[in-house]
């Protein structure tokens, strides 16, 4: 509409070329709005940027870990999958001479956690301590304590049925892994002499730690796949081969083991002695037969393994003044001085003999001897004037020889070398004091030793704990003619009217010598506690077995080492010969109501021991 100067208005209609010129400049508008928008461009670009450098990053990261790190990967990955598992080697096992087990490693369980994962649950804690027989508070300590670690132990050598208790648990974090125990079918009878192993089945003691070397066996290793649960899915490959121990077959003959193992636990309780050890040695080979102490030790009891003095072995350890068992090797070192012949005569009138300022003594005046009458008699004048005859020098190098001072070639641990001074530090009284067993000190088995060379007529052999199966040589340290002369004249201790008249054994001839020692004290030595000891050889006609016996303290009335020891040795080596199958060689003019009574063998032996007949006539002599 047009408005006009004077009023008047009036409508005007677009011509239809105007129309067209209008509908052109829309269309021109239309067109110019569609071109794009330079402000928008940099924002592309920068987009497209950004998603290539995305890419190139995603691109270069794929590569770095396929071709750089690729070798790391697999191994984290194989890490949560596979596992280096132990192949755990068993022990070798140890038997007697026969064969008979003595000490076997047999498969175990052990019980071990997850703390992390067991803490989970908790309400399992109480029914995992039962089964392993531990207190529910003090366990549930110990595993929140551990939360650090992910291996740890929470019993080790499970009772069979008490890990089948644990593994019908199934208790999360909690797992069985085996190993081996070591058991000991004949416990404290060999306890001593076996020692024991610790819980990883190391030697700790006795022949299980001098020979873990040959005992013990190689651990292997192999690469398994485990699942979540630690459970072996597949084995992968054997990284190292396991190998097992070597089997070790000992000297000991069990058979005689036992034997000796009954006679001395009853002659310690009949006699209410302190101790005791008995060792027996093949004096063909130096092998040990057997060898047994009390009290006794029980390689099974782990409350035992924290005393020592309750699993050392005194055979080997304890030194003990040998008291008259030494007089045989005093008589020996004055036969081969060539001052004294087996024929020649010792005064020892008046029955006693002054050294300084110690008058020395016999019981009785036994005057004019000869060397066997010494023995048989006990004389400590005599053997105190051949001493002094021969000096120190001699003795001194006679008994080193048959090796007091020093310890055996057994190679046992802990053994002990005795006391054998030099003899340049003898005195007078030292040089008469040693001739009747005092003033030096050994073990039962140096003792025991010293006799088997003196049954091989002057072969020394090495003494060994293991089997020997070929001939050994020895090393003479004394000669045959003299070995032979002094074995002669022990056996005229083993009569009537010698001291050692209970030592003797049925159709068999036993050479031997008695010793009873007063024990050192505080200031000198003890009158009241006494030291009763044998040594012998048997037969002795063909030497073959020498052994020793030692009570300690003998205190039920008795204490000779004829009347306390001397029995025992009859009843051992005399079973001993039988079960070796000995010929005898001497007839039995012995009256059966004399023979000396053995206990009877029960079936139980280590718990069922019967006591020895403790009525021996105490006999009137001096210490002999």
């Amino acid at each position: 509409m047009i408005r006009w100067p004077f009023g008047k208005s009036e409508s005007r209609r677009p011509s239809a070329g105007q129309r067209g010129g209008a509908r052109g400049s829309r269309n021109g508008l239309s067109r110019k709005s569609e071109t794009p928008n330079p402000s928008f461009m940099p924002r592309a670009m920068v987009i497209v940027v950004l998603i290539g450098c995305g890419a190139s990053v995603l691109i270069w990261k794929a590569a770095t870990l396929q071709l750089v790190e690729s070798a790391f990967l697999r191994d984290q990955g194989d890490e949560r999958f596979t596992r280096v598992a132990s192949v755990v080697a068993h022990r070798g096992s140890v038997t007697d001479r026969a064969g008979e087990p003595l000490a076997v490693s047999t498969p175990v369980d052990s019980v071990w956690v997850n703390p992390r994962e067991l803490t989970l649950a908790n309400d399992q804690i109480p029914n995992l301590a039962r089964a392993i027989n531990r207190d529910p508070a003090e366990l549930t300590r110990f595993v929140t304590t551990k939360l650090d670690r992910k291996f740890v132990y929470v019993a080790r050598h499970l009772q069979p049925a008490d890990a089948v208790k644990v593994r019908v648990l199934d208790i999360p974090g909690v797992h069985l892994t085996r190993e081996y125990g070591r058991y000991y079918p004949a416990s404290e009878v060999t306890g001593h002499v076996l020692g024991f192993t610790d819980v990883d089945d190391s030697g700790q003691e006795g022949l299980e730690l001098a020979y873990d070397h040959w005992l013990a066996g190689e651990n292997g290793a192999k690469r398994v796949i485990q699942d979540n649960l630690g459970r072996t899915v597949q084995t992968v490959e054997s990284i190292r081969p396991m190998r097992p121990g070597r089997n070790m077959y000992l000297s000991i003959d069990m058979r005689l083991q036992y034997l000796a193992y009954r006679e001395l636990k009853a002659v310690i309780q009949a006699n209410r002695a302190r101790a005791g050890s008995v060792v027996v040695i093949d004096v063909t080979t130096g092998e040990v037969l057997a060898m047994v102490n009390q009290p006794t030790f029980n390689p099974h009891n782990r409350a035992q393994r924290k005393q020592p003095a309750a699993y050392k072995n005194r055979a080997v350890t304890d030194l003990v003044e040998p008291g008259s068992t030494i007089k045989p090797f005093v008589v020996a070192a004055a036969l081969s001085s060539g001052k004294f012949t087996p024929t020649s005569i010792v005064d020892t009138n008046p029955g006693m003999v002054k050294v300084g300022i110690k008058m020395i003594e016999d019981k009785y005046n036994l005057g004019a001897i000869d060397l066997a009458t010494a023995l048989a008699k006990s004389s400590n004048v005599a053997m105190t004037r051949i001493a002094l005859t021969l000096g120190p020098e001699t003795l001194h190098g006679t008994l080193s020889r048959f090796g007091f001072g020093r310890v055996t070639t057994s190679g046992y641990p802990g053994e002990s070398a005795g006391l054998l001074t030099q003899h340049m530090h003898w005195r007078a009284i030292t040089t008469a004091t040693v001739s009747y067993g005092y003033g030096l000190s050994a073990t039962p088995l140096q003792l025991a030793h010293a006799y088997a060379t003196l049954g091989a007529y002057g072969l020394q052999r090495p003494v060994s704990f293991t089997r020997v199966d070929h001939a050994v040589e020895g090393e003479r340290v004394l000669s045959e003619k003299v070995s032979r002369d002094v074995v002669r004249m022990l056996q005229s201790v083993v009569t009537d009217v010698g001291t050692g008249k209970h030592a003797s054994i049925p159709g068999y001839s036993v050479a031997g010598k008695t010793g009873t020692a007063w024990k050192a004290s505080a200031g000198g030595y003890s009158t009241n506690r006494y030291l009763a000891v044998f040594a012998g050889l048997a037969p002795a006609s063909n030497p073959r077995l020498a052994a020793v016996v030692v009570i300690d303290e003998p205190s039920a009335g008795l204490y000779y080492g004829g009347d306390v020891a001397a029995p025992v040795f009859s009843r051992v080596v005399g079973g001993a010969l039988r079960l070796l199958a000995i010929a005898p060689d001497a007839p039995i003019d012995m009256p059966v109501d004399e023979m000396p009574e053995s206990a009877p063998m029960p079936a139980d032996l280590p718990q069922n021991i019967a006591t020895a007949d403790a009525s021996r006539r105490l006999t009137t002599g001096g210490l002999r």
